[in-house]
């Protein structure tokens, strides 16, 4: 209901959908495959090296690199911009509750692994 509410308040406002769904680029030199769990169903991607998937996770998801056993991937909500760079998922944009306070310099946060 709150979805459907939200994308009819996003086309009214001429939002287009993939503006409420998060977004993943490689920026490394390898490919990686990535799985994206959204409540009972899931999605494979082979993510290319500059390559850049968007529209997924609209309702939040968990997003696995590789299937890698000892980790149990990455909890993303529905409009996180994040990367990939050296084997780790980085925030693009910090999320709106960790946004730095003016003038902090401080890099962008990896995203937490579900442990």
């Amino acid at each position: 209901m709150v979805l459907a509410v939200a994308a009819s308040l996003a086309s009214a406002l001429g939002v287009h959908a993939d503006a409420l769904a998060s977004s993943i680029t490689n920026r490394d030199d390898t490919a990686y495959k990535i799985s994206i769990v959204e409540e009972n169903a899931v999605a494979e991607h082979n993510l290319a090296p500059s390559a850049t998937v968007t529209g997924i996770c609209a309702g939040g998801c968990v997003l696995h690199l590789n299937r890698d056993p000892d980790h149990d991937g990455y909890n993303l909500q529905g409009t996180d911009v994040v990367s990939i760079e050296d084997g780790l998922l980085y925030y693009d944009a910090p999320p709106a509750a960790a946004a730095p306070a003016v003038g902090d310099d401080a890099d962008r946060p990896e995203v937490p692994r579900n442990e």
